[in-house]
């Protein structure tokens, strides 16, 4: 057998760049580039590896370790889980930045590889700087932390070990069911160790999409009764577009005569003027979705988990319950009968099954009817006022001044809820919001990760203060890497949407808006200074009509461009929606919050979910 000798690091990175996938035909490097911070636990040994192939597998410099792995995480996401990147950092600290990033790709079910530095397998400076000790396990590292949070997690104690943990690694990356966060922790001895390693193990390897075929007997189940419901309804999540079958979707839809509601993660799996689809589903849903959930006899989800804001904790989703999933777990969710396959091929074989089938016209009319409703309610709560502006109309001022292959991306706060009720994509992809964590300092992190997918699209972040304070430190990359971004900034001074909820559930204001935060005089913030401090052009606007005329400025800057406007923090859309369960004290000295608890008592005792 034929061996060169390598350290476990150089291994590694050779290892990966032999790693390649097919997208339409086309083979590529699977993994795009590979995210760091370096500090004393990789960059002697994983650093000087990646050094030495920088021209082979890009290393990218961030300034957080957290907002990096979230640029990574948007990559892969962008890229619908086809391609991925990795994220290394130093033992410590710099490992436990990145683990909120590993929930929220684990949770998103999105790939990236961690490969975080990690104590001496020798112990023989034990302990080293910014170990974790626990007296009563001494196997316990910080990295430990990555366990409940990874599907996959090894730790590399010997150099050979990497021969079998990389293979296990790209199984998961890159399977529809299992996929999401890898987390290799690297002793960093055992990164500076040589072994003979078998030159077979460099040889490229080249990875193709599995694609789930149902099982005929679920299918026919789930044909049969489609032909026999009256008031069928789609719920599209985001497998619908990892599947890549929003085509096949679109065609179902139509053929059949089925409408579409689309989850947070399936938003745009739809083009929003197709006749069959009704928008945003549950908790932030458009009401001609969410009256169609309720009444509908038949649901089949397709390529969503079932979050309870899909779902409205469980109240909304009445008719009969069928769950096509490439998950058999998310497939079985909430007593759902399961159709256990992609997307794609299951759509594709219903539409074989039920040829020249098609759904009652009344149903159709009455859905088609209150689509028509909503578009103008949506069309009111998007318009200028004259008033100091809302969410909505922040939206409907960016997405009227965007051009259509343009992506917006979003996580955290009341603006998912405004961009998922009132955001109308026109094509896959260019919707880009992260709520499964739901976030909160995703969004310019996420934001360089999409645009690095996709450097000929525009890329345009919609943040609020708190989220934009909370992590801003990669638009500072943006202008670094030369990939422009452009910052929508809503200033409603502290976490306008927590404060909401905390006044519909009785609560007094407190410790949400900075007015009402512990302070001798609340921040005035100048977000404008800030972002040129950081490199980028900025600037303040108090008008929709400014901010689009802003946006357009911004679209001919060559620079990552931020827009700041005040926004009132208490302004909702009042129509549509679905009830959240969000529990209330049972005692309080306040009569709101007794009031509160009363309508939610009321509510939990109907027992739609049982």
């Amino acid at each position: 057998m034929s061996t060169i000798r390598l350290t476990m690091a150089q291994a590694l990175v050779r290892w990966m760049i032999a790693q390649r996938v097919e997208i339409d035909g086309v083979e590529m490097p699977y993994f795009a580039g590979i995210w760091a911070i370096f500090g004393h636990g990789n960059v002697a040994g994983l650093g000087e590896a990646l050094a030495a192939v920088d021209d082979q597998l890009p290393t990218y410099r961030g300034h957080n370790e957290q907002g990096m792995a979230h640029a990574a995480i948007a990559y892969a996401k962008a890229c619908r889980r086809q391609r991925a990147m990795a994220c290394t950092s130093s033992i410590g600290p710099g490992a436990t930045n990145m683990v909120t990033a590993a929930a929220l790709a684990h949770v998103n079910r999105l790939p990236v590889l961690f490969l975080p530095g990690d104590v001496f397998a020798s112990r023989r400076p034990d302990p080293v700087l910014q170990q974790i000790e626990n007296f009563a396990d001494a196997t316990v590292t910080a990295n430990d932390c990555f366990r409940p949070v990874s599907r996959l997690f090894d730790r590399i104690t010997r150099p050979e070990q990497i021969l079998d943990a990389g293979p296990r690694a790209m199984a998961i990356l890159t399977d529809p069911a299992d996929c999401g966060p890898v987390t290799l922790a690297l002793c960093q001895d055992v990164q500076a160790e040589a072994y003979d390693y078998p030159v077979s193990f460099f040889e490229r390897r080249t990875w193709r999409t599995r694609r789930i075929r149902p099982d005929t007997r679920e299918l026919d189940v789930l044909a049969t009764a489609l032909r026999e419901a009256d008031r069928p309804l789609i719920i599209a999540g985001g497998g619908v577009l990892y599947a890549r079958a929003e085509q096949e979707l679109a065609m179902f839809a139509a053929d059949m005569g089925i409408p579409v509601a689309e989850t947070q993660a399936g938003k745009g799996a739809m083009p929003w003027e197709h006749p069959m689809a009704l928008g945003a589903v549950g908790v932030t849903g458009s009401a001609a979705a969410n009256h169609a959930a309720a009444a509908a006899d038949l649901v089949m989800g397709v390529g969503t988990r079932l979050q309870d804001f899909t779902t409205g904790s469980r109240t909304l989703l009445a008719g009969r319950l069928f769950q096509v999933n490439v998950a058999p777990g998310d497939a079985a969710k909430q007593r759902a009968e399961p159709v256990v396959g992609d997307a794609g091929e299951v759509l594709a074989a219903l539409r074989a099954a039920l040829a020249g089938s098609r759904m009652p016209a009344a149903w159709q009319k009455q859905c088609r009817a209150a689509v028509g409703e909503w578009n103008r309610v949506a069309d009111r709560a998007m318009a200028s006022d004259g008033r100091l502006p809302s969410d909505a109309q922040v939206v409907g001022a960016v997405w009227r001044s965007v051009d259509a292959d343009a992506v917006v991306v979003c996580a955290a706060g009341g603006l998912p809820g405004a961009l998922h009720q009132l955001w109308r994509p026109r094509s896959a992809g260019t919707y880009h919001v992260e709520y499964g964590y739901s976030c909160m300092g995703y969004e310019i992190a996420g934001g360089l990760g999409v645009k690095m997918a996709g450097p000929g699209r525009e890329v345009v972040v919609m943040v609020g203060d708190g989220s934009y304070l909370m992590l801003n430190s990669e638009l500072a990359t943006s202008v670094m890497l030369g990939l422009k971004l452009v910052i929508v900034l809503l200033d409603n001074r502290g976490f306008g949407c927590i404060d909401r909820l905390q006044r519909a559930t009785g609560g007094r204001p407190f410790n949400n808006l900075l007015a009402d935060a512990r302070h001798v005089e609340p921040p005035a913030i100048d977000f404008v200074q800030h972002a040129r401090s950081l490199g980028a052009a900025a600037e303040k606007v108090t008008t929709i009509a400014e901010l689009e005329a802003a946006l357009g400025r911004a679209a001919g800057n060559p620079i990552s461009y931020l827009i700041q406007i005040d926004t009132d923090p208490r302004a909702t859309v009042d129509e549509g929606g679905w009830w959240w369960d969000v529990a209330v004290p049972e005692i309080s000295d306040r009569p709101e919050v007794r009031a509160a608890r009363d309508a939610y008592d009321e509510r939990i005792n109907e027992g739609a979910w049982l």
